[in-house]
């Protein structure tokens, strides 16, 4: 248990780490009047296109003149074509220009999304606005939101999973799983309460001290997912009253069906809060990935969170737990992960969209993770159902040693006691001795004979005996699937918090050149680099092609000591407009075979940028290095 509690913290730390600006899952597809454009004449309006639906700020559309003071706009609305647009109308005609345009929204799986562009009325200013997009999010915010995410997925997996194990599995002793599941339900309830308060600060990007601004919460319990943190909570409320009638009936007996029919709706229920405001509630076949992902949740809990109780029951049970509880939960188990793979294979095509996104897209790598983290919690859970199999003959297994039974008494305490005194019946079977007090060594062996025969005291055997050596290995079996299972969802909360591949790849594929007068010059740099061992000097032509406000695509060449053409195996390169805080921005360039290049990098301000280029020449050894970069406008 002390190494599931450091595991947990190690997760937390790494959901902190993780926490700076969020891969948000809706991508800006288009734009009209398009980035970088020229017009001939004032337009009417701004219109941005997203990859999926959007939600709308107080403050989503900020536009500002030549000169740097903003322009007065309507409302941010959505468009005629749908919920996936977002518009803006100019009460009246702009001069002439470059205007720039940043705008934040709240994609539909509930992240934040911002950014910026440009347009120029008649032509092109020679100077822009100088405005900062300003970050996706606060980094404190993101980070205690992160969390609480985590802590409500922990939670909600231990009380459905413990909850039907306590009902379906049916322990004799449900006391050790009382802590438990009040924990869960309490710990779940402040996640959700906390989640709910941090909401607005989360979408606006602003600090945690303007949580309990009164206007920020109510208009948070209007929004889709401050609508789904209000029903988990009310949910919970429900599943209280639930649980205490449930309680009661294992108590005496096994559960109706209609009660435990209600408890499972209760489940989906919950589970339905968090699909309708995550990854399925967005993108294609919403009811069908919505569905996808309320099993998913289901059987993730049923899994994990029954394994956790079956750990704590056989750490702390008071009276035998017999191996057909353990039996049973071995069938939940499996059907769960049948469910679990399944869904997870459609979640995951859904998510990716192509076999390439699975290694060029930073979603892509954590599935990967995700994946060799499942394959080894399968491979624990074989284990378990191994060692399950070998105790499933034994009538019963227990948690703690046992008192031997005296000599005599009869196995099973429920059935009525024999009238004929022990002392009878030694005198019946042997009446020359049955005077005799036993000796030590005879009572030693009458005591472990008895304690061998008794099935509730398999737990005294000495661990080398076979019952002993199974039960112990279980144990260790369950204990490292829940283990495994607690850094799955590390990694699913990361996860959940990553464009998806498909996304990106729709994003990067409906980006367009802008219209433009003329043709701009495109911006060549040599960047020079030495990591300080023999040979490993060289440069980086870098080609921004049109080296200009708005899309740009990117080819990098590394050249050797040489001057020769040189492959390296690994380059990394951003950009950084320090004086408006903006960035680092990465371009995320690729091997292409003998050159590195990045189909767009969105460079929304006009200025003197940063380049940081990372070039890596082996195993051990990189250098980072920079160099400034005119972008005109």
């Amino acid at each position: 248990m002390r190494a599931l509690a450091l595991l947990g913290t190690l997760l937390a730390a790494l959901l902190l780490a993780s926490a700076g600006p969020a891969s948000a899952h809706a991508a800006l597809r288009g734009s009209d009047p398009a980035d970088g454009a020229v017009l001939k004449s004032s337009p009417r309006s701004v219109t941005l296109t997203f990859t999926e639906s959007v939600g709308l700020l107080d403050d989503s559309f900020r536009v500002y003149d030549p000169t740097n003071h903003r322009v007065g706009t309507s409302e941010a609305e959505h468009g005629p074509a749908g919920s996936d647009t977002a518009r803006i109308t100019f009460p009246k005609k702009l001069g002439t220009g470059t205007f720039t345009v940043a705008w934040r929204i709240v994609s539909a799986d509930s992240h934040p999304v911002s950014g910026a562009l440009t347009f120029s009325v008649g032509k092109p200013s020679a100077t822009t606005a100088t405005v900062s997009t300003g970050p996706v999010e606060n980094p404190v915010t993101g980070s205690l939101y992160n969390i609480g995410r985590y802590v409500a997925y922990l939670a909600v997996a231990l009380l459905i999973g413990t909850v039907a194990f306590l009902a379906v599995c049916r322990p004799p002793d449900p006391a050790p799983l009382r802590t438990p599941i009040r924990t869960a339900w309490w710990a779940l309830l402040a996640a959700t309460l906390f989640l709910f308060v941090l909401r607005a600060p989360y979408e606006e990007g602003t600090s945690p001290a303007t949580a309990f601004d009164l206007s920020a919460l109510a208009k948070s319990a209007t929004a889709r997912p401050g609508l789904a943190l209000l029903a988990r909570m009310a949910l919970l409320a429900l599943t209280a009253a639930l649980y205490l009638l449930l309680r009661k009936r294992v108590n005496r007996d096994r559960p109706s069906s209609p009660l435990l029919a209600t408890a499972a709706a209760l489940s989906a229920a919950l589970a339905l809060t968090w699909a309708a405001a995550e990854h399925a509630s967005a993108g294609i076949q919403v009811p069908l990935a919505m569905t996808s992902s309320v099993l998913h949740l289901l059987s993730m809990a049923l899994w994990l969170g029954g394994l956790t109780a079956l750990l704590i029951t056989l750490q702390r049970s008071a009276t035998p737990l017999p191996a057909a509880v353990v039996t049973r939960f071995s069938r939940v188990a499996f059907a769960a992960v049948t469910v679990l793979v399944v869904t997870g294979v459609y979640q995951s095509w859904r998510g990716l969209g192509s076999w390439q996104a699975l290694t060029d897209t930073s979603y892509g790598r954590l599935l990967l993770v995700k994946l060799a983290a499942v394959t080894l919690l399968l491979a624990a859970a074989s284990q378990s159902r191994r060692w399950t199999a070998k105790l499933a003959p034994a009538p019963a297994v227990t948690a703690v040693d046992r008192v031997p039974l005296p000599v005599g008494a009869p196995a099973d305490l429920s059935a009525p006691a024999d009238p004929t005194t022990a002392a009878d019946r030694t005198s019946a079977a042997a009446p020359s001795t049955a005077a005799a007090p036993p000796t030590a060594e005879e009572s030693s062996t009458a005591e472990n004979s008895s304690a061998a025969e008794d099935p509730r005291t398999l737990d005294a055997a000495p661990p080398g005996t076979s019952t002993g050596s199974h039960r112990a290995a279980l144990r260790r079996s369950v204990l490292a699937e829940v283990a495994i299972g607690v850094a799955v969802l590390g990694i699913t909360t990361i996860l959940t918090g990553t464009l998806p591949g498909r996304a990106a790849a729709e994003a990067a594929g409906s980006e367009t050149a802008s219209d433009t007068v003329g043709i701009p010059a495109t911006s060549v740099s040599m960047v020079p680099f030495d990591v300080g061992t023999p040979n490993g000097h060289g440069k980086v032509q870098i080609t921004l092609d049109p080296g200009r406000v708005g899309a740009n695509s990117v080819l990098a060449v590394v050249f050797g000591p040489d001057d020769g053409i040189s492959t390296v195996p690994e380059l990394r390169l951003s950009f950084t407009l320090a004086a408006q805080k903006i960035g680092p921005l990465p371009a995320d360039v690729t091997d292409r075979g003998g050159y590195w290049a990045a189909d767009s990098v969105n460079l929304p301000i006009a200025g003197e940028w940063t380049m940081t280029v990372t070039v890596r020449v082996s195993d051990l050894d990189q250098v980072t290095v920079t160099k400034k970069v005119r972008i005109a406008a």
